[in-house]
């Protein structure tokens, strides 16, 4: 045996195992880059896909151009907090009613009652003219879709002025609204400062006996009133267009009137539908028929001296002109269309 002075000590070396430790937190380290790398590319897939969802779900429901209608709404929500808009005098807001009153309206008109325009061609781009129209339905619909109709198809997207009944001034929330879509009271003094101002002004001259008749007489026209609509293009000098609508006297088939009713809340009638009262709000919604709006020939109103209008017969015998002319009209065009639905 060897001499235990000869022997050599071998100290114990214990920085090895720090080295190993190091080696451990260097892989670790590396798995933990490698695990925060396959999160970040995790959250970058799960983000473009809802990127994606978010488009397609904003196409569906908007278009292929949803891109330029989100600009064009954030844009209108500026205007309206910057206060950026003009309202005429008399309360029309054409820039309420493009982006919000007429978009609401759309859908009725393109999907629901889808409906075809005919002779767009005989309302002038510029200028005054006056357009009469039979009317019917319950509920004033065929007023705001020959709106929609005018402003959607004509080359110069011209909006309506309506002249409308002293009641829809005196509805609540009803009159605030009308008055910023552009109608205003029917009254000859309103309807001559539009028209001599340019404007193009729509009048129903049945009221409410074209409005509110039972579906037993649809399609028949009631008497025009004492030519009113006539002396106010007379002293205008502007032309009138013949307007003739078939449709919306199937939206709301007026089969009974509520007369008592109608008495006690102050309007001309209080209709029984197929749908209403009996499915109570539900029965608000109209059904779809099949909407037809054809603008006829404009019957000239500048040949005549300035006290035409008040020669009594000239303007009876131009009212029954225009009367006789939606009459045959609407005939035709229920000839013309294959079914009511």
């Amino acid at each position: 045996m060897a001499d235990s002075s000869e022997a050599k000590v071998i100290p114990i070396r214990t920085h090895h195992s720090d080295g190993d430790g190091d080696g451990r937190r260097s892989r670790s380290g590396t798995q933990d880059s490698a695990g925060g790398g396959e999160s970040r590319s995790a959250s970058g897939v799960i983000a473009e896909t809802l990127s994606l969802l978010a488009q397609d779900v904003a196409a569906r429901a908007l278009g292929d151009d949803w891109q330029a209608k989100v600009s064009s709404g954030l844009e209108f929500a500026r205007r309206r907090l910057t206060g950026d808009y003009e309202v005429d005098e008399l309360g029309f807001d054409p820039d309420l009613t493009e982006n919000v009153l007429l978009a609401i309206l759309r859908p009725l008109y393109q999907t629901w009652f889808r409906a075809e325009v005919r002779g767009i061609e005989n309302i002038p781009s510029v200028g005054g003219a006056l357009v009469v129209a039979n009317h019917s339905g319950t509920l004033p619909l065929d007023g705001l879709m020959t709106h929609v109709a005018v402003h959607d198809t004509h080359p110069a997207r011209r909006h309506i002025r309506m002249l409308g009944a002293d009641l829809v001034f005196r509805t609540p929330f009803i009159s605030e609204l009308a008055r910023k879509g552009g109608t205003t009271l029917a009254c000859s003094e309103d309807a001559e400062r539009l028209l001599r101002s340019g404007e193009l002004v729509s009048v129903f001259p049945e009221g409410y006996k074209g409005l509110g008749k039972p579906f037993s007489e649809r399609y028949k026209l009631q008497r025009f009133g004492r030519g009113g609509f006539v002396a106010a293009a007379l002293r205008s000098g502007v032309p009138i267009v013949p307007c003739s609508i078939v449709g919306a006297e199937e939206a709301y088939p007026m089969l009974g009137n509520i007369e008592p009713l109608a008495r006690l809340l102050g309007v001309p009638y209080c209709p029984v539908t197929p749908t209403f009262p009996w499915l109570g709000p539900l029965g608000l919604v109209p059904l779809p028929s099949k909407w037809i709006i054809a603008f006829g020939e404009p019957v000239p109103t500048d040949g005549y001296d300035a006290e035409a209008a008040d020669d009594p017969m000239l303007v009876f015998d131009l009212t029954d002109q225009v009367r006789e002319t939606i009459q045959h009209t609407l005939y035709a065009l229920l000839l013309d269309r294959p079914e009511a639905f």
